[in-house]
């Protein structure tokens, strides 16, 4: 019912007024939209779009999911969710086996190692975290141990840090925004692979330690974040805005590693202070031990 969730949820977050449907004065006993409008709206039979909600028809056209894609205004990556999750109730997926654990991939170490002088971690499709360069870490999570990427049962999960971690929660002077990017991209991982016991037992276990992350998960928001400016409070060198970028390695986009940067501009205090904290950060490379060829 992933599909029928996701569709009421978002037709209940759209108001008739914005979408110039007038009420006449009548009290609406459903917030948001009702069927029939949105059904209206996508040009498709109330019936067919009740079916589809209540997850009674598994075989949505591409046309038809555009159209109510647009109805709703979702997003091209909202709409390529909503694309994720027709087709995996159409083809009835289940849970399958726990994965392997990922590993980097020779290629994307090297990028890693190139990355001397910019804070990096690599992150796999969970958020876990893989592998971190020196200033990666100690701009993320400078608190932990910096070779737990290499035992794949005590990976910081980035997910999990912000939900849960009090220094990683204090890290963010805008935290909501950072919480919301983390579930919005949770979302889109769990359209793509509905079938990862992992990731689901992630969500499992921040829904029921975390108040903030089961009522955005419940929002059913999605977001591709790839780029995105924060304003950090670290604890060892005080204030300092940074963007950080999402880059995807040239690989099997289902492995969904990622690599994660976080720069900042010429010449600015930030800059600066980044550059204090490599100074006060001791001179090891946790990476490389993490770095080997091969994919999980």
């Amino acid at each position: 019912m992933r599909l029928g969730e996701f569709l009421q949820t978002r037709r209940s977050q759209l108001q008739p007024e914005d979408l110039g449907i007038p009420d006449y004065g009548e009290r609406r006993r459903v917030q948001g939209l009702r069927r029939e409008e949105l059904a209206s709206l996508a040009g498709v039979s109330v019936s067919y779009y009740t079916r589809l909600e209540q997850g009674q028809s598994l075989n949505a056209s591409p046309q038809v999911l555009d159209a109510i894609a647009r109805a709703l205004r979702l997003e091209e990556a909202e709409r390529l969710h909503l694309q994720n999750l027709a087709r995996s109730s159409a083809t009835g997926s289940v849970r399958g086996r726990r994965p392997a654990p990922e590993r980097v991939t020779e290629a994307t170490g090297q990028l890693l190692e190139a990355l001397v002088h910019v804070p990096a971690i690599v992150t796999g499709r969970r958020s876990d975290v893989l592998a971190w360069n020196r200033l990666g870490h100690a701009l993320f999570a400078g608190h932990l141990d910096p070779g737990t990427p290499d035992r794949p049962a005590q990976r910081p999960n980035m997910a999990r840090l912000v939900f849960l971690d009090a220094h990683t929660r204090d890290l963010y002077a805008d935290w909501p925004a950072k919480a919301r990017a983390v579930v919005g991209n949770l979302r889109l991982v769990a359209g793509r692979h509905p079938d990862d016991t992992a990731l689901h037992a992630l969500v499992g276990e921040l829904s029921a330690k975390s108040a903030d992350f089961a009522s955005m998960w419940a929002d059913h928001r999605v977001t591709a974040c790839a780029v995105a400016t924060y304003e950090m409070r670290h604890p060892l060198v005080g204030p300092l805005t940074v963007t950080q970028q999402t880059l995807s390695p040239g690989q099997d986009p289902d492995q969904g590693q990622s690599i994660v940067v976080a720069t900042t501009e010429a010449d600015s205090p930030a800059r600066t202070t980044l550059a204090l904290l490599a100074q006060v950060t001791p001179q090891h490379d946790p990476a490389r031990p993490g770095v080997r060829a091969g994919s999980g």
